[in-house]
Order: structure tokens, then C-alpha cells, then sequence
């Protein structure tokens, strides 16, 4: 029997699980909550998964494994071993699987989280084969060390430092590289675009492999980023082990009277459109996140102690719901049947965000007007791509801590790196009571696009690998 070895992508998220089969019998790691993939991938080719293992307690998104199990009576091993978990078993350092002829291994890799396990396959003939880094080692980064507080983020490098150096690398250039997260993942910084590596390519091309020195490695990598709010929920809950819900939740249609009628009753509107629908009309006091960016941008506006009620492209909501349930946002009250056609059709009010194109924002500069400049792009994207002369930055994710610093007496003009991102700052400004808020069209790209002054730009936008957090 063919041996099977398929990577699953949760898009937005960038997460990576791993299904490994051989001689019938199946091993996921790090499956996601909807979890029918692996069910379905298994059974066309007759394999019964049979083991269910996770590398970490993922702070990103809610596991599946208690859900994979549920499905197929697979036994669970989780990392980590001395967090309180309330489910399956702790694996232990140089633990082995088998499937039929290859042996899968936990190798303890700590850094990341102090019980990380990574997991080597063998070959055949007992060589190492495919490694399964977790959130260890990612094409062109390593895991971040920050989650466990500042005070121990050395000490986490430390240990990261020993895990790749000492126990990963060694392992053989050869040694095929699946990390559980790619470029746009919130687990690690700078993540390249490089799908499928090595450890040698990584050897070769991570920058932080190149840092030899134990000393400067961590002063490198032991960096404080930027730590989502929905992480916290998303730990306790990973450890605690969360309800099993069955096949994927359907959200009720309303009609435009009933859709008001939660509103009135406390529900918050979140609107997946693309920004040009959301800008023209919306509900009023809407919350603006195009489906694309939900991975990336829910788990920062979005509370969980209150319903939420969607308003979507298609009249489908279940790619929203699949990505909301991902982050364990399982208050759905219903979304508006028929879209803004039957709110509007059922003589519903609407508000609307003003847009304008990069070449008329110059016109009116131009023309004497003096608008105040919103760039809520990362800071990593300013020193990479520049400023925009005059431009206020406040990175959209700390956007609701510093509306103290937007003015409400004049006009403000938002960009970002196409137009989504503003968009999702101009429905923030709006529910808090700003009333003259302009999205810029095409954002910075278009702004770069027509040779306008940039200042300290180290790379042009062409040559950036665009994610869902720089559109």
C-alpha cells in the first residue's frame, strides 16, 4: 500500500496540519476544528487514523483533536506535559509510532513552549526523513518566545536556541521541513514564502540559522511581538479541551426585521464583504472584516461575549462561520438573508464611508486642503516600504487604544496597504462616533503606483510577498 503524507492548509491562518498513513493505519498532527478533511483524505484511500498528536498548545486557533477523536476513536497525545490538560495523553521525549514499516518519533524541542514536541519520521530503513517542526523551526523564522511573558522570553530563546542547534539541525540537510504554520501566521515572525524546505535549505536561507552564537541568537530572537487578545482564550481553552460540536454549524437566515431585532438586543453586526460593497452601504454600527482577513483580524475586534451577526458576500455564510469556529467564535445569532438587497428593499437606513482614489487625495493636497493622514500599516511595513510624507501612523491593531489621537474636527483619510485594512479602521472610527472618515482606494500601493513621495523606503512594494495583514 501506497504510504500517504498530505498537508492540510487552514487559509488566513496559515496553519499547517500533516496527515501520515501507511499499510492502512493513519497519524494526524495538529488537526484543525472542522475536521472532515482528515476523515474524507483517510477514507478514499482506506486508511483508519488511529493516533492524534499535537506539538504544542496552539494560542492561534481552537485544535480538533478531541473532535478528530470523537470521529474515528483515535487516541490523543498532546506536548506540554506539565500544563493541566484535561484530555488525552502526555507524550514523552523519544515516544514512538508505527506505521507499519516507518516509525514516527517525538523529539522534545522546547523554546516555543516549554514542552514542544517535534515528530521525525523514519524511513524504510530507519533514516530521518520528514520532520514535523511544529512551532520550533518555519521556512525563513523560528517560533516566537514571547507567550509565556517578557519575564522568561530570554530564557525561552535559550531553550529554542539548544532545541534547533543541538537536536533539529543535526538531524540531516536532506531531512524534509513541515512546520505547523506558514507566511502570515501570527506564531512566528516573518515567516517566508517558501511552502515546502529543508533543513538545509533553511540552514542556508533562514537568517536566524546564521546566528551561531548562543548569546546573540537570543538577543535576535527573544523579540516582543504583537500578541492578539483571542490568544489568551485560545490557550485556556486548548488545555481545557474544547466541546465537541459535530459537522460544521449552519447560521440561521433572518429576515431584515429579525436581523434588527438582535441588534436592538445586543448582537454586533460583522460584515465580510470586500471594502468597495461595505464602503457604498452598510448596516449601521457594522463592524468591517472581508472574509479573507478573519484569521487574521478577528481574534483583535471581535469579543466573545456577544452574539454576532453576519453580513456576507454570498448568500452562504458557512466559509465565515468555518473561520470564526476556527477561533472559537460560536455565538452566531444568524446572518441577513438576501444581503444589503433586502435590508435596503425592506426600506432599512444604511450608512456609508466616503472613498477616494489615490490621484484625487493629490488633487485636493494640491489644491490647498489639509486632510489628516491615518497609515495603519506595521510597522515592519513602514521601514520596509516607506512613509507617506505628513502620514500619522498607528498600526490598525492598536487602532482602538489610540482613538484619543484621531481628531474628530477635520476630515481623515486612511490608508493602508490596498484598502481593507482601512476599511476595517473606518467602521472602527465610525461605530465610535467619527463622521467624516476617508478610505483611500488602493491605499500605499497606489500611492507607490503613481510615484508619489515616499520616505525611507528600504524595498519596492512590487517586490513584497503580500499577506492577508499587508493588503
Amino acid at each position: 500500500m501506497n504510504m500517504l503524507l498530505e498537508r492540510i492548509e487552514s487559509e488566513g491562518l496559515a496553519h499547517y496540519s500533516y496527515l501520515i498513513g501507511n499499510e492502512g493505519e493513519a497519524i494526524v498532527i495538529d488537526p484543525r476544528r472542522d475536521c472532515d478533511i482528515y476523515v474524507d483524505m483517510a477514507q478514499r484511500r482506506d486508511y483508519r487514523i488511529t493516533h492524534i498528536l499535537e506539538t504544542h498548545r496552539n494560542e492561534d486557533y481552537v485544535i480538533g483533536s478531541l473532535e478528530l477523536a470523537a470521529r474515528t476513536g483515535a487516541e490523543v497525545w498532546h506536548a506540554d506535559r506539565d500544563w493541566p490538560y484535561q484530555y488525552g495523553r502526555p507524550v514523552q521525549d523519544q515516544q514512538t509510532w508505527h506505521l507499519g514499516r516507518l516509525v514516527l518519533e517525538a523529539i522534545h524541542a522546547p523554546g516555543h513552549t516549554p514542552g514542544m514536541m517535534a515528530y521525525l519520521l523514519h524511513d524504510y530503513g530507519g533514516a530521518p526523513w520528514v520532520l514535523f517542526s511544529g512551532d520550533a523551526l518555519f521556512a525563513g523564522s523560528v517560533g516566537r518566545v514571547d507567550l509565556l511573558g517578557k519575564g522568561q522570553t530570554e530564557e525561552m530563546a535559550s531553550l529554542l536556541y539548544h532545541s534547533l542547534f543541538h537536536k533539529l539541525l543535526p538531524l540531516g540537510d536532506g531531512v524534509i521541513l513541515c512546520p505547523a504554520h506558514g507566511a502570515g501566521s501570527a506564531c512566528g515572525a516573518a515567516i517566508a514564502q517558501r511552502p515546502w524546505t529543508t533543513i538545509g535549505l533553511e540552514k542556508a536561507l533562514n537568517p536566524l540559522l546564521q546566528i551561531r552564537d548562543r548569546l546573540d541568537f537570543i538577543a535576535h530572537a527573544a523579540q516582543d511581538l504583537e500578541r492578539p487578545p483571542y490568544f489568551q482564550r485560545m490557550e485556556a481553552v486548548n488545555v481545557q479541551g474544547p466541546p465537541i460540536i459535530g459537522p460544521l454549524p449552519a447560521a440561521e437566515p433572518l429576515s431584515p426585521a429579525a436581523f434588527a431585532a438582535q441588534i436592538e438586543a445586543g448582537a454586533l453586526v460583522l460584515d465580510t464583504r470586500m471594502d468597495l460593497g461595505f464602503n457604498a452601504a452598510h448596516v449601521p454600527g457594522a463592524l468591517s472584516i472581508w472574509l479573507g482577513g478573519l484569521p487574521s483580524f478577528a481574534g483583535w475586534f471581535l469579543p466573545y461575549d456577544r452574539p454576532l451577526l453576519l453580513v456576507t458576500e454570498e448568500a452562504d455564510p458557512t466559509p465565515a462561520m468555518r473561520d470564526l469556529l476556527r477561533m472559537d467564535y460560536v455565538q452566531i445569532a444568524g446572518h441577513l438573508a438576501g444581503g444589503m438587497l433586502a435590508w435596503h428593499m425592506a426600506g432599512r437606513e444604511s450608512d456609508s464611508v466616503a472613498m477616494v482614489t489615490v490621484q484625487e487625495l493629490c488633487r485636493r493636497l494640491d489644491a490647498g486642503e489639509a486632510p489628516w493622514l491615518l497609515d495603519v500599516r506595521s510597522p515592519e511595513e513602514l521601514e520596509r516600504q516607506g512613509r507617506i510624507p505628513g502620514a500619522h501612523s498607528i498600526h490598525i491593531t492598536q487602532l482602538p487604544a489610540h482613538l484619543v489621537e484621531v481628531p474628530r474636527e477635520q476630515p481623515v483619510y486612511i490608508f493602508c496597504g490596498s484598502g481593507l485594512r482601512s476599511t476595517i479602521a473606518a467602521s472602527l472610527l465610525q461605530r465610535e462616533g467619527w463622521d467624516n472618515v476617508t478610505v483611500v482606494l488602493g491605499g500605499f500601493a497606489g500611492w507607490q503606483s503613481c510615484t508619489h513621495p515616499i520616505e525611507g523606503a528600504q524595498a519596492p512594494v512590487e517586490s513584497l510577498e503580500a499577506t492577508p495583514n499587508m493588503l
